[in-house]
């Protein structure tokens, strides 16, 4: 990746299908930054890509920060690799230097749009006699170093869209493969660093597609094996448009900010894309891996539908929840967001206890796609004891006792196998045994027992996640009050 910024989208899915490729065939996974363009480079992107990877649990095997037996990984840390082989080509007669000024280049692309073609350069300085090359560099005058292309290249078989040729020679003007501050541009760039690291197989966006022959006729210059090539087709949105980095909601940085599990990208993006023998929700990344057939990317679009990512993190979230393992980890994630959330209000110690937790995260299991739904308001009774007085349970009804005390008799009877559906038949029969409290009120006084709250979910509900020991505390308060 550059390091023009964040994580996206986008990268993710690139990273994550090499990173399956790699590990579905005992393969290494390399990271490697390129910062060659260094008026766009964003200092701390490099690194934020790697935590975003590490996040993601697609670590790179080698990278900028691991280190490795091919580094150093970041480009403009391999600048003299790049001069050396640009001098190669040089000598061979493959590459020239090219002294044509910006404004010479200008003018040759306001021309070109002027006269409706494409922009190109004339591949003016190619003719240049070894003389006047010598005579211009007497004058101190600056240049680039551009690459010859040649017709007739050799047609490739992509791992993704199969054969393919493109005569880039007639279309494009030579590339520049050296500027003028030392920096290679991308086309000399990964060609020298994926033969010097050993690469075999690169899969990258489409959109390099089209310049393949032209990094293939620079490996036959070098007289280099180039490695396996497979382009992955684009990721759109549900609408076909272009994934917009301007709306800052594709970083992953944001994703995992709003508390999203990374199974759950790495799950969508790729069941809306292909490669793989079969499609469900809720696949792991060692599923993936083993479902994993390069041969079954198809060229098509991937559509990704943002808005079905909460159900797919209700999956994942609910299998992290009956993980044993994983479930420790969200009741001290969830503790940390109720301290959070309601750190200056009274909160029990009890209610932060590992069991209490524990037993709120079994229970919300399916019915939550985030984590940070159980400290909204909607659950705040959860962790917040309410304050409430018998004397505003009796503006309720007068039976306040009466119904406390039917209530807390459920409890002792129920504790062991409370349910939703369960507790609203019992509720209808104690209604039956009041004298004149009607069920509206009944409901009205406990959920103001439970919660404080005159809205929220359903009070079977709240003693079902309430559990019945905290219930008949909390009845056993207000009845004292």
């Amino acid at each position: 990746p550059t390091t023009t910024g964040f994580l996206h989208l986008g990268g993710l899915r690139t990273a994550l299908y090499n990173y399956i490729f790699a590990k579905k065939h005992k393969g290494t996974f390399i990271l490697r930054v390129e910062d060659t363009d260094q008026n766009r480079v964003v200092p701390g992107a490099a690194e934020g890509i790697e935590d975003m990877l590490d996040w993601a649990g697609i670590p790179p095997d080698e990278s900028p920060g691991r280190g490795g037996p091919a580094g150093p990984y970041v480009q403009s840390l391999r600048l003299e690799l790049y001069r050396r082989a640009s001098a190669v080509l040089l000598d061979s007669g493959a590459a020239y230097r090219c002294f044509c000024t910006p404004q010479r280049l200008e003018l040759l692309r306001r021309e070109a749009l002027r006269s409706q073609q494409t922009p190109r350069y004339d591949n003016r300085c190619r003719h240049l006699t070894p003389t006047e090359v010598a005579q211009k560099l007497s004058q101190g005058l600056d240049c680039v170093i551009r690459f010859r292309l040649e017709k007739g290249v050799e047609p490739f078989q992509d791992l993704v869209y199969g054969w393919n040729k493109h005569e880039v020679a007639e279309v494009e003007g030579d590339p520049v493969i050296l500027k003028g501050d030392g920096f290679p541009t991308y086309h000399l760039a990964n060609v020298v660093d994926d033969h010097y690291m050993g690469i075999t197989h690169v899969l990258r966006g489409t959109e390099w597609l089209a310049s393949t022959s032209k990094h293939l006729l620079l490996y036959k210059a070098f007289g280099w094996e180039p490695p396996q090539f497979g382009h992955l087709p684009l990721l759109l949105n549900r609408d076909g448009g272009k994934l917009s980095k301007r709306q800052g909601d594709i970083f992953l940085e944001r994703f995992a900010r709003d508390g999203f599990l990374p199974e759950a990208l790495l799950d969508i993006v790729t069941n809306c894309g292909s490669g793989f023998t079969e499609k469900q929700m809720g696949r792991t990344l060692e599923q993936l891996i083993s479902q994993f057939d390069v041969g079954r990317i198809t060229t098509h679009s991937a559509l990704l539908d943002l808005e079905a990512l909460p159900e797919f993190n209700r999956v994942h979230l609910t299998r992290h929840i009956e993980n044993q393992g994983l479930r420790q980890r969200l009741v001290r994630e969830l503790q940390g967001l109720v301290e959070l959330v309601y750190g200056d209000q009274q909160v029990d110690p009890d209610v932060l206890e590992n069991g209490y937790v524990e037993r709120v995260l079994l229970l919300r299991k399916g019915h939550i796609s985030l984590l940070k739904n159980l400290v909204s308001s909607d659950y705040s009774y959860l962790w917040v004891r309410p304050s409430v007085s018998r004397q505003q349970l009796q503006t309720i009804s007068a039976e306040v006792d009466e119904i406390g005390k039917l209530v807390l008799g459920l409890m002792t009877r129920q504790a062991a196998a409370l349910t939703v559906e369960e507790l609203n038949k019992d509720l209808r029969s104690l209604q039956k045994q009041t004298r004149e409290t009607k069920y509206s009120s009944m409901m009205q006084l406990l959920r103001l027992v439970l919660s404080g709250r005159q809205h929220g979910p359903s009070v079977a509900e709240m003693m079902v996640t309430l559990g019945a020991e905290e219930v008949c505390g909390r009845i056993h308060r207000a009845l004292s009050s």
